[in-house]
């Protein structure tokens, strides 16, 4: 591993663990089928609920789109709103295996979490994911008051491929009129089909999300067709009038370099962007290895973010304001 003296000491056991568990990474498992499997029984063992979030999965009317909404137990005022795109490369993951992440975003932000549990390729291939996250985005903004969210306080969040596609969406509801986000936090988004930058050719045997396995993913979601703006926001021109960002990413990621470029874009057309490129970091390294210390201050400086930006905006005289918040029902229902 050429990069290993790169990485963060207290991130590398669990490096070293996974990659003895699996040689090579989970790319050198070829079929994606038992890919997939294998990566959702490991995100089930690692899966984390907790007593102060209530979850519940519903079905959008008209796609049968999963969603899964996660909402603080305690609360029920109109709260703000989170929609969230899980990762897994346009080919990989679940709704199930965020539950973590979604649960410690829901908890610590106090927020309303809906995660979208979209198709992927290559069965479906582009548009697909990204007609599926605007679907549940629109839907959510929608049923705002059935969820008990502020439709004024919408962010949306994703990591990885889930970071692409929230940049993709963002920009779809700027083109179509569609809901108004007050943030993104699109985290080491997966953006540029091409592989040209540095990290791109640097990052090749780190065995999480190495080269081979990122070219296979997005030669998977294209199927052949060329790249628009929004299969691949890098190569989108006009990237003003976007909500404010927060970007973060490892310096050992091979989205490093596309992503900084993509967050200097940002600022150069006028969108308010938070980027943070973390020294030591892999891929997913703080869902990895979530007990470091470095993976600790990166949650803290997202939630820290989420909780600035999603801020309630009115006189002091109407915070203390509550709202009936009825069980989600216009729009959606419950999956059994």
């Amino acid at each position: 591993m050429r990069q290993r003296h790169l990485i963060d000491p207290d991130m590398l056991p669990a490096l070293d663990a996974r990659l003895a568990a699996f040689p090579g990474g989970f790319h050198a498992i070829t079929d994606i089928t038992e890919r997939r499997a294998t990566i959702n029984a490991l995100k089930a063992a690692e899966s984390a609920t907790s007593p102060h979030v209530v979850q519940q999965d519903l079905t959008v009317y008209g796609s049968d789109l999963p969603v899964r909404v996660y909402r603080p137990a305690a609360v029920n005022t109109s709260l703000p709103g989170i929609y969230y795109i899980h990762g897994g490369g346009m080919i990989l993951g679940t709704v199930a295996g965020e539950d973590a992440a979604a649960t410690l975003l829901c908890e610590q932000v106090q927020a309303v979490v809906v995660s979208v549990d979209y198709r992927l390729a290559p069965e479906h291939p582009y548009p697909a994911a990204l007609d599926d996250c605007y679907a549940g985005l629109a839907w959510m903004h929608g049923n705002a008051a059935e969820l008990g969210v502020d439709p004024d306080r919408l962010a949306i969040y994703g990591a990885s491929a889930g970071g692409g596609l929230t940049i993709a969406t963002a920009l779809a509801a700027r083109d179509r009129g569609g809901p108004p986000l007050r943030f993104m936090m699109p985290i080491y988004p997966m953006l540029d089909d091409r592989h040209e930058t540095p990290s791109s050719h640097e990052i090749t045997d780190i065995g999480i999300w190495d080269r081979a396995a990122s070219v296979e993913a997005w030669n998977c979601y294209l199927a052949g067709r060329p790249a628009d703006r929004y299969a691949a926001p890098a190569r989108e021109e006009d990237l003003s009038a976007l909500p404010p960002a927060f970007i973060d990413v490892g310096a050992v990621d091979l989205f490093r370099d596309e992503d900084i470029a993509f967050a200097q874009r940002l600022m150069q057309a006028g969108v308010p962007t938070e980027l943070h490129v973390h020294p030591g970091a892999y891929h997913g390294a703080e869902s990895l290895a979530p007990e470091a210390e470095l993976s600790q201050r990166i949650w803290a400086l997202r939630v820290d973010a989420l909780k600035r930006a999603l801020r309630r905006r009115v006189p002091d005289s109407q915070e203390g304001e509550r709202v009936a918040v009825p069980p989600p029902g216009r729009g959606a229902r419950r999956r059994r």
